[in-house]
């Protein structure tokens, strides 16, 4: 069995979508989810996110909301973005990053227009999934998301969405089917 690693982060429309396209990959393709602080990879690099750009930003909202929509993908855009995503992705790690609770908290963040910045939708996410908020704070909750980033810009992970197999990286909701040729035929 092969697999694969997904480094995304919550704040990436483009990670909520690919999250949703995962069924078009081989059926035992082994993925693991990574979470990694896409500021961090950008700060690493000397980059500036899609939001930083205003020109870029419009488009980027235009693009997101029409490729969902073509895709069938329930989306809306959060009521704040970007947002700071640290606490999501803590949670993230804190329940063991497993694909059924990654779905939950992007589904939470980018289908109901709450504010990822509100507390008390944020407590109430944490205590749905059985996380007691504060559990965020320590220092190996913390220590993971720095290390997962970390690594992933040792490896060249310079955005989010990617997935990573044999060695290879393949970047961006829309290379699914470049990741599916190489599957097929490296």
């Amino acid at each position: 069995m092969r697999s694969a690693l997904l480094y995304f982060d919550f704040v990436s429309p483009f990670a909520y979508i690919c999250v949703h396209r995962l069924k078009e990959l081989p059926a035992d393709l082994a993925i693991e989810y990574r979470p990694v602080l896409f500021a961090g990879l950008l700060g690493h690099w000397g980059q500036k996110g899609p939001a930083e750009i205003a020109s870029k930003r419009r488009y980027t909202y235009r693009w997101c909301n029409w490729w969902a929509k073509r895709l069938g993908i329930p989306f809306r855009f959060p009521a704040g973005h970007p947002f700071n995503p640290l606490h999501h992705l803590r949670l993230a790690i804190a329940c063991g990053s497993k694909p059924d609770v990654v779905q939950r908290i992007f589904d939470s963040l980018w289908t109901g227009a709450d504010d990822p910045a509100s507390p008390l939708a944020f407590s109430k996410l944490a205590n749905l999934l059985g996380v007691d908020p504060a559990r965020l704070s320590t220092d190996e909750i913390k220590g993971a998301l720095r290390k997962n980033t970390e690594q992933a810009a040792a490896r060249g992970v310079f955005g989010v969405p990617t997935f990573e197999v044999d060695g290879e990286l393949f970047w961006g909701a829309d290379s699914i089917e470049f990741l599916n040729a190489f599957l097929a035929d490296p």
